[in-house]
């Protein structure tokens, strides 16, 4: 079978849709290999993978969130959460407890073996994160992070928008 250097061009007669110039797919691509990149370091030393570093780096910064809270946060899958969560009780660098307020709700918090991890890893992660936007001015990194606010409260309205046209159409 011979491999194919040229594609074909698209059919006109199809929907059409540039990869290259589609937002969605850029920011998930850019955040794919920055986070594979850091993962690469804390994976070996640690042991940890992408999603249970995302839970201990909202747990290493909000103790006493629940499952469901660090999902949301992080906008990660409830069961991709709950299994990190899991590997990270077993690890012993994760605790459960109970809430004071409401005895049915479980909170997490980082364990003193998951601190050591934390502060460990914290530093790793954010001095990648100076390699990246090294070549940025601060002018540059302050309108990158004003962006991506302005592109996270739009998305929530997008999304706020699409559900109750949804709903609407139930």
């Amino acid at each position: 079978m011979q491999q194919m250097n040229n594609p074909e061009p698209p059919n006109t007669q199809h929907a059409q849709l540039e990869l290259k110039n589609f937002l969605p797919y850029r920011l998930s691509v850019l955040s794919n290999r920055i986070s594979s990149a850091i993962a690469r370091e804390y994976s070996q030393r640690f042991g940890l993978g992408v999603t249970e570093w995302r839970v201990m780096a909202v747990l290493g910064r909000n103790r006493g969130l629940s499952a469901n809270q660090v999902a949301q946060r992080t906008a990660m899958d409830k069961v991709a959460v709950s299994r990190a969560v899991a590997s990270l009780i077993n690890a012993g660098r994760l605790l459960r407890e109970f809430d004071e307020n409401d005895r049915r709700r479980s909170v997490l918090r980082l364990s003193e073996a998951g601190y050591a991890v934390y502060d460990q890893v914290a530093p790793l992660a954010l001095d990648f994160e100076n390699h990246v936007l090294g070549g940025m001015s601060g002018e540059e990194r302050d309108l990158l992070f004003r962006l991506l606010d302005r592109l996270d409260e739009l998305e929530l309205n997008a999304e706020r928008i699409v559900l109750q046209h949804e709903t609407a159409h139930d």
